[in-house]
């Protein structure tokens, strides 16, 4: 009895494991939306983004645009780099990630990756991998 049980375990085992090894086929979904943020992002405002193009001074945004549970939003920041020298620009952020441009003395423009790490700042890299903290304006 107990063999037969150990067969039917078996069984079971090696048919279970052989469909859970098949990967489900990949579908891409059709989205005027952008996969990622990038720096260019926040110097057009595509005609798409224009239909829901929104200004409230209330809060600290420059403005936003998209729909419900997918609004990219525009803010000024100001922050120090690694070296305590003071930085100021703009982004664009979408979710907790976004893309934009700061200012330095010593350098013209500098394009940032951005994340949120509490509410009202950021950490901020450019493509060298300095890091930056800034804060919204």
């Amino acid at each position: 009895m107990l063999k037969n049980y150990l067969i039917l375990f078996l069984l079971f085992t090696f048919y279970s494991c052989e469909k859970a090894s098949e990967a489900p086929p990949v579908q891409q979904v059709n989205s005027f939306y952008k996969s990622a943020i990038t720096a260019d992002d926040r110097k057009t405002i595509t005609p798409e983004e224009a239909k829901t193009y929104h200004i409230n001074k209330t809060y600290q945004y420059e403005y936003r645009t998209g729909n419900p549970g997918n609004y990219e939003y525009n803010y000024d920041v100001k922050g120090i780099n690694i070296n305590g020298d003071s930085v100021c620009g703009n982004i664009n952020v979408q979710g907790k990630y976004g893309a934009g441009i700061l200012i330095t003395d010593s350098v013209a423009e500098i394009e940032i990756n951005t994340e949120w790490v509490s509410y009202g700042k950021l950490k901020a890299t450019d493509k060298k991998g300095n890091e930056y903290h800034l804060i919204v304006k």
